[in-house]
């Protein structure tokens, strides 16, 4: 069952998005990508305030650098809408299970971004959950 609202479309454009953000990561770092963009629906909380549809967080001005390129305006394939259709369902893998943002550094993932601890790292992202503090509701989504 869906934890967010998904018309088919919205399974193209974040389809579209987990392959243009993290293809090379392989299906593991698509799926995470996947998990902090749904993360980022349900918490309601610190820079995601409001976001309720998929096209929302996507589109989100400076969220995502890949929807300034090429490649994302790309048709998905099927193998990344069923990675999509299974991030809408609420399938997470640590270290995107609370995460609500990534990035891919020079170097080392540094010990906090947005003020932020980090998770981990998975091949070159960096992910960080937010502080209880910051967002408790990221820990009561599912």
């Amino acid at each position: 069952m869906a934890v967010v609202r998904a018309r088919t479309s919205d399974i193209n454009l974040l389809a579209r998005l987990l392959r243009a953000e993290a293809e090379g990561e392989g299906t593991r770092g698509m799926q995470l990508v996947g998990n902090v963009g749904i993360n980022r629906i349900r918490a309601n909380c610190s820079d995601f305030k409001g976001l309720r549809t998929i096209p929302q967080m996507v589109y989100q001005p400076h969220a995502f650098e890949a929807v300034q390129k090429g490649y994302f305006y790309q048709a998905a394939r099927e193998s990344e809408k069923r990675l999509a259709r299974r991030a809408v369902n609420g399938e997470r893998y640590w270290p995107g299970k609370f995460s609500l943002w990534y990035f891919r550094p020079p170097g080392d993932c540094p010990s906090t971004w947005y003020d932020q601890p980090l998770v981990a790292r998975y091949k070159l992202h960096c992910f960080y959950e937010p502080k209880a503090e910051t967002c408790e509701n990221i820990y009561n989504t599912f």
